[in-house]
């Protein structure tokens, strides 16, 4: 009884026979190491581990440790207990029914079961050894005894004829048990060796499957990333395709509208010289005198010179300032939103922001440069066709606006009397009195009155500033995500004035109110374009660094931002 529950406890739970090379789980059962490592490799497939004894889960493969003391006892158990039905030799002495036989007899060549063996010979001749059905194997071929002893010289097993007769005599001998002991010694040796090899293998092959677990990992969190990134840039460059494509047209309607609203005009004024040329001639064709001369309206007749200028004026202005699209400012449109892109990707902070006017936005009463860079109030009407986005007052907004990221621009106030300089939402009314800027909550600006005051202002909220600026440039300071604007005089050292703070809601465009004999100048905004031209210099350099090279290699984010920069210094050059 006791023998079968150890027989039981050597069972493997899995194919339910004694351990082969028994292995332990952390949870403490044991498995043939083939057993547990099939179970595992079905597992790994489905995602989880967990021992087939007890469901313990495991978060990761679990490493198999070889238990020596359970294969010892193994060992001595299986040794002590041969295992009498799967040795496949019968009694030979049972004629009527098959018995397993439990020895064998080398003297009689006879196996036996356990009643014969009871009843045979005890005499040392009688040589009993583990159950065979190959008894002759056991003997000598030459003096046909038992063999009994080990010659070590030759390494051959003899009988006592061959070590007294035989061609062993002299050798040194052994018997069979102390030959065997020192060779199962020297195969156990081996067999350690072996065992801690093949424990080292498989370190090496867990070792190789994590990292090749975690490589996956890794390009699988790069993948997503790069996909996102570029996703992320795709979207951006449409919004700017969008932008671009729609400033494009809404040029095109309304030089359309303007030309055909001049063609209109022109007709009615051809129609009318027409008549009169017809009434001229109507009385050169008259014979009589006094009726020529009776004739009340000649000189409404004669009178063609009256409005000729003005509209001249205006056919010239349109044809050499304004008949053509604005390439230049679609240009700089589209480098400014390629550079938003490579800046809000880098999450750097760019250098002076290059700020262009929009003559859309400019009322009648301010002359914007050629270089769109500075605005002059004029007494004289700019004759621009009056549209739902141009201010009534002399105001103008930039053409770019600013959904993200920090930038800063600077201005040349000179020496103005009355002006204003700032940021506001697009959506800022553009007639009326809440259009003036600094007077609504969609404006942060920085100006002087002509009461010779110098004063912040945000919703109608004059904040007068003391003393007076000390030079003649202010800087301006857009942080869009933490939701500041920050003014600055830009003496020696540089003079903060005053920060706003608040939540954006919309994009933010440059504004500048310029009062009667004033003008304000924009100044730098090239340092972008050089940095693009330069490939990676400036404030880029240090926002690139951690990404230039890995192991030897480009990273993805570095081929995508050269790829914005080529693309930038061409706009670059071709607005240069």
């Amino acid at each position: 009884m006791a023998s079968g529950n150890l027989r039981a406890e050597l069972e493997c739970s899995v194919c339910l026979n004694t351990y082969t090379d028994p292995v332990t789980l952390r949870c403490g059962h044991n498995f043939c190491r083939d057993c547990i490592g099939r179970v595992l490799d079905t597992q790994e497939r489905s995602g989880g581990y967990s021992c087939p004894e007890c469901r313990e889960e495991f978060q990761e493969r679990p490493a198999l440790h070889r238990n020596i003391t359970l294969r010892n006892i193994e060992e001595n158990f299986l040794s002590a207990q041969p295992d009498q039905e799967e040795s496949g030799v019968l009694c030979t002495q049972c004629y009527h029914t098959p018995v397993p036989a439990v020895k064998s007899c080398l003297l009689c060549e006879a196996s036996l079961c356990d009643n014969h063996l009871r009843v045979h010979s005890k005499s040392p001749e009688h040589v009993l050894c583990d159950p065979t059905t190959s008894l002759e194997n056991r003997k000598c071929s030459v003096h046909k005894k038992i063999l009994e002893y080990y010659c070590a010289e030759d390494s051959a097993c003899i009988c006592v004829s061959c070590c007294l007769i035989g061609g062993h005599k002299g050798h040194k001998m052994e018997s069979l048990d102390e030959a065997s002991e020192k060779k199962k010694k020297n195969l156990r040796n081996v067999l350690q060796k072996l065992m801690t090899e093949r424990e080292e293998t498989e370190r090496r092959v867990q070792s190789l499957e994590e990292h090749r677990r975690k490589v996956q990992g890794e390009a699988a969190g790069e993948t997503e990333r790069v996909i996102a990134l570029l996703r992320d840039l795709r979207r951006r460059l449409e919004d700017l395709e969008k932008r671009v494509l729609s400033e494009i047209s809404g040029q095109a309607e309304r030089t359309s509208l303007y030309v055909t609203d001049m063609i209109r005009e022109l007709e009615i004024k051809k129609d009318e010289l027409s008549r009169k040329m017809r009434h001229i001639e109507e009385l050169c064709n008259m014979t009589d005198p006094l009726t020529v001369l009776q004739e009340s309206d000649t000189g409404d007749l004669c009178d063609t010179e009256d409005g000729d200028d003005e509209d001249r004026e205006r056919h010239d202005r349109l044809l050499h300032d304004g008949g053509d699209l604005d390439v230049a400012g679609i240009t700089h449109t589209l480098h400014t939103g390629i550079s938003d892109i490579m800046s809000g990707q880098t999450r750097g902070v760019s250098g002076v922001t290059d700020i262009l006017l929009d003559v859309n936005t400019a009322s009648n009463n301010l002359h914007i440069s050629h270089d769109r860079k500075t605005a002059t109030w004029s007494d004289k009407s700019q004759n621009r066709p009056e549209t739902p986005e141009r201010f009534g007052c002399s105001q103008v907004l930039s053409s770019q606006s600013f959904s993200s990221g920090r930038h800063y621009w600077e201005v040349d106030v000179g020496g103005s009397q009355d002006w204003r300089v700032g940021m506001c939402y697009p959506s800022i009314w553009r007639r009326g009195y809440q259009s003036e800027i600094g007077y609504n909550k969609q404006f942060w600006g920085l100006g002087r009155w002509l009461d010779d005051q110098y004063s912040v202002i945000h919703g109608s909220n004059r904040i007068r500033l003391p003393g007076k600026l000390s030079s003649n440039r202010v800087r301006i300071d857009l942080d869009y995500e933490a939701g500041r604007i920050s003014f600055y005089d830009l003496c020696d050292p540089i003079r903060h004035l005053r920060t706003f703070t608040t939540t954006f809601t919309e994009p933010l465009h440059a504004a500048v109110c310029v009062g009667i004999g004033s003008y304000i100048k924009i100044s730098g905004g090239n340092q972008r374009g050089h940095a693009a031209r330069d490939g990676f210099s400036g404030g880029y350099c240090s926002a690139f660094c951690r990404y230039i090279v890995f192991d030897g290699k480009m990273s993805p984010y570095i081929v995508v931002h050269r790829a914005l920069f080529n693309i930038s210094a061409m706009l670059s050059q071709t607005t240069a």
